[in-house]
Order: structure tokens, then C-alpha cells, then sequence
């Protein structure tokens, strides 16, 4: 059966009507993935046994006239996520054998609506890095290129939705890592505001920038997804108590009369020839759609990228402690006593970007470094939030490019690390904001890469910037394009 190019909402039509099963939807997903993971490497762990079990009850469920939002639809998540009795590795070899005890609050939450988790995601370690790379399992490669990177952090959730593995999934976005990788592969992904989604239970990188997001073909069902997880939980004391709205009422509403900020910060000269000839493209179009464009300016972005490495890597040093061969996870000892312990199973179960980064952020943190590095990284984040404040003022939203150029190669930054840094310059300040951002298809490279639109919104406006990105995607042709497998 081919189900990839069906959406969502198309999927929920054939199920209300009898017309397709979720056990039959699921067997065909479960065997795309079977026929395409080998050359993607999108998965790390596929839950097939689960996933029809929970199929062959939506099935029943929706025999009795019981569907909820996602009844019977396939997805899968980022194995960043904890999920009851089924391996959660985050990437890691420190986590190879850890089965989570609970379900993550996101996860209670798709399984509420009717979801059928079809299996964990890969991505890079921890969540940290752009490219997908940096993970024990493996790196992932980009459909649209085999020999050029997803994205990262959630590199698995883009490739996947590329792929027509699954219609839709679940990633994280510390500093662009759902955003990043749906504009490399051409798929829509959302960041919502901080707080929007419950964290509880997904594994922290840094606590005051991890945001959970989803990840799908198209915006209807991507604004579907973030109805199906956001809102408040008691359990995460970082969620924020205030009404989730209905995301697919006003989708169709357009952006006559809206205003549009073009942070000229965004639009500097290393920028990629073919992004920026897309982006102009796309701006175009918003004016041919009754959008009024206006030049602003956010005059800290040239220090987000420093003080977001300093705030992520300082607590990553303080979340990632926890990993100690003691109480969960993998441990190595050569009883050589307790300090030797931890230092055998942090070696051998970290790999190097992960250790790098904790070693710079216990540095940033340490004695008489605390002052000139966390602490001014956190009052230069004030200003950046203020920047955003002063912009939202003045227009509706912003729109800049996602990423400085196309997917790049496998293997093409991973020795340089500043670099690798530098892919997420247009993302970063959105998270150090706490405001919500949206990369939607607008182009492709002269090489067939795809390219990605960047919509940032005023911090709970997800429901604005998915109308935006709607009235782009209908009138154009991007969202249509899959890649060859």
C-alpha cells in the first residue's frame, strides 16, 4: 500500500471511513521503514510488536466510534524522549542499555490521542550537534543526498518525514536542532514558545533552551502535532499554565495586511547564493499575499552564538553529571575504586563532542570564570530577549533564512567545530528568546538540496506563524516535493 503521500488528515478520512485499518497503515509503515532505514539510518529503535499491538486497539477504537485526534496514525520520536519499557539511548553509548520506567509527558500525550509510536528516532548524542553525526548509532544521512547530513540534533525526525516513514514526528530544538534539519530535508518543523510543551521527561541537554517540537510534511499536520503535546503539566515546573489553542481553526486565515520584519542581521554577506535567491523568492510571494515587508534590526545577534555555547554547554556539564555508572546507564570498572570508575565509564561512554562540551562548561562555570563567562552570556541572552521584544512591537513576525548554506557532507565539519557551531547562527537567537520559530520548504539548491523559510513569531504565537506558513505553502509548490529512495 502506498501511504507516504498521504497526510494526516487524509490518513484520518480513510480510517473514520473504513476504507484503511491502522493495523494496514502501520504494517506499511513498518515495512517502508524495513526497506529505506538501511541507507538512512533514521531509526534507532523500531518497535514493530508495540506499534500493531497499539494499532490492533485503535482499530477498536475506532470501530466504536471512539477516534481521538491521532487515532490509528503512525509516528515515531526522537529517542530523546523516555518511553515505558523500550530502550532510550539519546544517542549515547553512556545509555545503551537504559529502559526508561516512564513515558515522557509528550508521550502520555500522543498515546492519549490515538497515536501508534512506531519507534525511537536517531540523532545526535545528547542532542548536541547540527549535523546528526555525532551519535553512537550511527550517523544519519540525508534523503534527499546520501552522503550529505539531516541536520542535526533531530536529524532522524526530518529524515524519517522526508523519507515517508512515517507521516509525522516528535524532535527537541535547544538551538535549532527541529528547525535546522526540516529545512535540510524539506520538511516542516515548528519550535514553539518555551513552556508551550511539557519537558518533563525528555532528557535534558540545557534545561532553560530544550524545547520539544514536531515534525511533519506539510503545515496542517505539523500544527495537528503540536495540538496533540502542547500544554501545561504540573510535572515541569517550566511550563507555563495558559489556554492551548485550536491550530487548525484559523490556519486558512492568510497575511493580508500582516507585517513582515526582515532582521537585517540575517541577511549578511556569507550567506549562500541559492538561500538567498529562495528567501528573496519567498519574500515575494508574502508581498503578492498582501504582506507588508519592513527592514528591522536585532542588534545583539552577532554575540547569540557566544553566549548560547556558554549557557548550553554550562548546563550540559550540570545535567550530564547525573551519568555516573552508578545508579543508571552503562558502567566500567576495572576496580581501580570510585573516582576510577568514573572516569572509565564517562570515557568510554561519552563520545568527543559530548565530553568537549562538558569540559567547557565546567570551565564556564568554575571558580573565578563563573562571572566573566555564564553570568555574562545569561545578561547579554536578556539583551537578545529585549531585541526580540522591541521588533515584535513594530511587525507581526519575522522571516529570515534557517541555515547559512544547504546540507552540507558527511564528514565535511566534524573537525571543525566552530564551523559545525556556525550552522545554527539564524536559529540560535530564537531559544536564548524563548519565542516560537517554523522552517517550512521554499527552494532547492542548484545542487537538488532542499532549502528552508524561517518564520519567528512573538513568544505564544505559534497559531500566527502556522497561518503564515500556510498561506506560503498553498501558494506555492515546495511541500510537494519528496525525494527518491
Amino acid at each position: 500500500m502506498k501511504f507516504q503521500n498521504l497526510t494526516i488528515q487524509e490518513m484520518r478520512q480513510k480510517l473514520k471511513s473504513g476504507d484503511l485499518t491502522s493495523v494496514e497503515l502501520t504494517r506499511a509503515c513498518l515495512a517502508r521503514i524495513k526497506a529505506t532505514d538501511s541507507q538512512l539510518n533514521a531509526f534507532i529503535t523500531v518497535c514493530e510488536e508495540e506499534a500493531l499491538a497499539a494499532a490492533a486497539i485503535a482499530d477498536q477504537q475506532l470501530a466504536a466510534g471512539n477516534a481521538e485526534l491521532l487515532t490509528g496514525i503512525p509516528v515515531a520520536v526522537k529517542d530523546i524522549f523516555n518511553t515505558l519499557d523500550v530502550r532510550t539511548t539519546c544517542g549515547s553509548k553512556i545509555l545503551d542499555n537504559y529502559v526508561s520506567p516512564y513515558d515522557a509527558t509528550a508521550i502520555v500525550k500522543l498515546r492519549q490521542q490515538g497515536a501508534v509510536i512506531v519507534g525511537k528516532l536517531n540523532m545526535d548524542e545528547f542532542a548536541m550537534g547540527s549535523s546528526s553525526e555525532n551519535s553512537a548509532a550511527g550517523a544519519v544521512r540525508n534523503p534527499w543526498d546520501q552522503e550529505r547530513v539531516p541536520g542535526g540534533s533531530s536529524g532522524g525526525s526530518a529524515a524519517a518525514v522526508a523519507a515517508g516513514q512515517v507521516v509525522a514526528t516528535l524532535g527537541t530544538d535547544t538551538g535549532g536542532s527541529v528547525r535546522q534539519p526540516a529545512s535540510h530535508c524539506g520538511v516542516v518543523g515548528l519550535k514553539p514558545t518555551y513552556g508551550r510543551v511539557s519537558r518533563y521527561g525528555v532528557i535534558a541537554f540545557a534545561s532553560s533552551l530544550d524545547q520539544v517540537g514536531p515534525v511533519a510534511g506539510n503545515v496542517e499536520d505539523c500544527a495537528l502535532m503540536l495540538g496533540a503535546v502542547a500544554g501545561y503539566d504540573p510535572a515541569d515546573s517550566t511550563s507555563v499554565d495558559c489556554p492551548v489553542p485550536d491550530y487548525l481553526e484559523n490556519l486558512q486565515e492568510g497575511v493580508a495586511g500582516k507585517k513582515i520584519g526582515l532582521p537585517k542581521e540575517y541577511f549578511i554577506d556569507g550567506l549562500d547564493a541559492d538561500i538567498k535567491q529562495a528567501v528573496d523568492a519567498a519574500i515575494a510571494t508574502y508581498r503578492q499575499l498582501g504582506a507588508e515587508i519592513v527592514e528591522v534590526t536585532l542588534p545583539h545577534t552577532d554575540y547569540s552564538v557566544a553566549c548560547y555555547y556558554l549557557i548550553a554547554m554550562a548546563e550540559a556539564s550540570s545535567n550530564l553529571a547525573r551519568y555516573d555508572g552508578v545508579r543508571f546507564g552503562v558502567r566500567k570498572d576495572n576496580g581501580e575504586g570510585l573516582i576510577g570508575m568514573y572516569q572509565q565509564t564517562r570515557s568510554a561512554g561519552f563520545g568527543d563532542e559530548v565530553k568537549r562540551r562538558i569540559m567547557l562548561g565546567t570551565y564556564a562555570l568554575s571558580s573565578g570564570y563563573y562571572d566573566a563567562y555564564y553570568l555574562k552570556a545569561q545578561k547579554v541572552r536578556t539583551l537578545i530577549r529585549q531585541d526580540f521584544q522591541n521588533v515584535f512591537e513594530q511587525v507581526d513576525f519575522l522571516l529570515t533564512p534557517v541555515a547559512p548554506t544547504p546540507a552540507f557532507k558527511i564528514g565535511e565539519k566534524v573537525d571543525d567545530p566552530l564551523q559545525m557551531y556556525l550552522s545554527d547562527i539564524f536559529t540560535i537567537p530564537t531559544n536564548l528568546a524563548g519565542t516560537c520559530g517554523l522552517s517550512l520548504p521554499c527552494g532547492f539548491s542548484q545542487e537538488g538540496l532542499p532549502i528552508g523559510l524561517q518564520l519567528i513569531g512573538k513568544p505564544f504565537a505559534e497559531a500566527e506563524i502556522l497561518q503564515a506558513a500556510y498561506a506560503f505553502e498553498q501558494a506555492t509548490d515546495w511541500a510537494n516535493k519528496v525525494p527518491t529512495l
